[in-house]
Formats: C-alpha cells, structure tokens, sequence
C-alpha cells in the first residue's frame, strides 16, 4: 500500500502533468482509484458470509459515531475558544475550528479497506459502506451548528453500498464465484493506492508548515485513542480503530463547501483547505505503519510472519 501510494504523490508533486502528458491507459492508472475500488467492493463483498452483515453494519455504525462524536466534541470546544473566524496571529496563525473539525470527521476510506484486507477481517472491511456517510459537508454542517447541506440524495447513498452487496451475493449464491472474486481483491490494493497518491500533493504539507503536519497528528491520536476504544467494545482488537484514524481527501473540499452554505466561514475556508489537505497527507502516510505496529501488539505470535489472505 505504502510504496505505490508514495509513488504516486512523488510523481504528481515533481512532474504534476504527467497524466496529462501520456494520457490514455496510463492516465486512468493516476485518475482511476474510485473505478478501482468499485471493484475491489465487489471482489472484497464476495468473501463476506451474510451471517456477517449483522456484526458488519454494528462495527461500521459504532466507529462511524465514535469519529463523528470526536469531531462534535472538538468542534464544541474550539467553538467556544475561538468561535467562527480563524486565529489571527502568532504561531497558531490560520487554525480554525472549520479546519479541524473537517480534518476529524471524514475517513479515508480507499486507505481504511486497504489496511483492513490485510490486517483485519472482511467484515471490518465492509464497515466502510456504513462510515461513508461521513463524506461530504454534512457531519461537519452539524458540528459547527449550521444550516443547509442536510441530507444525502439515496442515490449517493445506495451507491456507496450497492457494489459491496452485489459481491457479496455473488459470492454468497456462488461457492466458486467467491473463491474466483476472493483472490483478485489483494491484487487491486496496489493499484488503487497509487491512484490515491496520485491525488496528493506533497508541496501542500510545505504551504500548511508545522501546523499541518501537528494537525494530522493529532488526528490519529486523538481520534485514534477514540476509535480504538469503540472498535474493542465492538469485539475487535483495536485494528480497525487504528486505521479509521484518517483524514480522507475529499474532506479537503469541506471547508470551502461550508463557506458557500454559511457565509461566517468565508474568512476560515481558505486557510482550512490547506491544513486540512496537509493532514491528509500525513494521516496517510502515517496510518499504515501505526496500523502495522498495532499488528504486532495484538498478535505478536505472528509478527514477522507472512500474511496469509485475510487474519
């Protein structure tokens, strides 16, 4: 995951139209991730016994309000501490509860189901068709108290889960369609990664300085502390808290989206989209060997062993 998702933001940093220089097939390999992931939902849908769909939408649901919750809590409190617009001066210069709320409430979900396959179980996998719901400007409208922006089309919303449910009744109606769909869902991890770190660019942790990279660490810890918490009162063992732990990269248009809505943020949005770009890219790259570590922790028989299909 790693290794092509750093790949991927190198090149569109140092040559960012590169895409657009060769187009066609090689193109698509740095536009492609959600494409790729559609179709990884279904192969990874088809591994997942539907005696799992009760604890699946549990997991999901409980993580889904542990990461809203976090981010209602800190809204609440920075709202008070520093209300709409954003801090002024000194080092702080830019931090806003806009920012960090954003930066809270929406996970990366390519880099969550990516982890998952191999680190967790499909059905904690699957958990991300419930913590999709997190995308978008809504959780982050309820947060700050504004209007508007208030509901999902169902169409939006049945897409989100409709892949993952059509794998999993091919593989649940067909023994053989599992096993054939079941293997070709690792082998697509890498390539959606890359088309995930095609769409990051690394000169925006530069624009954000330290206060970028401060804010997706305290991401992960924070959330993460959360997240681990509910994962384990769900019967997980803290892997699936771990990785949820993220900033997704759409959650960078969120700042600008509820400025258009409530014109109070206005002055709040710009520098917001560049902090909250700027803990994308940390999170991202900071996730996956914390998830790892975590790994160990909870299974230190195996550490060092190769992994074999999903644990």
């Amino acid at each position: 995951m790693v290794v092509p998702l750093a790949f991927g933001a190198v090149l569109t940093t140092f040559v960012p139209h590169v895409a657009e220089f060769f187009g066609s097939f090689t193109g698509a390999l740095f536009t492609g991730a959600i494409p790729i992931l559609a179709v990884f939902f279904v192969c990874m849908g088809s591994t997942i016994s539907v005696r799992a769909l009760p604890a699946m939408v549990k997991r999901g649901g409980v993580l889904m309000a542990a990461k809203v919750g976090v981010g209602v809590c800190v809204g609440l409190v920075l709202g008070r501490l520093i209300g709409v617009l954003p801090i002024q001066g000194g080092w702080l210069a830019g931090v806003s509860t806009l920012a960090v709320v954003a930066a809270l409430n929406d996970t990366n979900g390519g880099l969550y189901i990516a982890l998952m396959e191999h680190y967790g179980r499909p059905e904690d996998a699957g958990a991300y068709c419930v913590m999709s719901l997190e995308s978008g400007p809504f959780f982050t409208m309820v947060t700050l108290g504004a209007a508007g922006l208030s509901s999902f089309p169902w169409q939006t919303l049945l897409g989100a889960i409709l892949p993952l449910f059509v794998g999993m009744a091919l593989g649940n109606l067909d023994a053989e369609l599992r096993v054939f769909l079941g293997k070709a869902a690792p082998a697509l991890i890498p390539f959606f990664a890359f088309g995930l770190g095609a769409s990051l660019n690394l000169a925006r942790i530069w624009e954000a300085g330290l206060l970028g990279f401060v804010l997706g660490i305290a991401v992960i810890l924070v959330s993460g502390t959360f997240l681990i918490v509910a994962d384990r009162l769900t019967g997980g063992n803290g892997i699936a808290g771990m990785a949820a732990a993220t900033t997704a990269g759409n959650a960078a248009a969120v700042p600008a989206l509820v400025a258009a809505a409530d014109h109070r943020y206005a002055t709040a949005a710009g520098p917001a989209t560049v902090l909250v770009a700027s803990s994308v890219i940390v999170t991202a790259f900071l996730a996956p060997p914390l998830v790892a570590w975590w790994d160990r922790r909870v299974h230190p028989a195996e550490a060092g062993l190769p992994k074999q299909g999903v644990s």
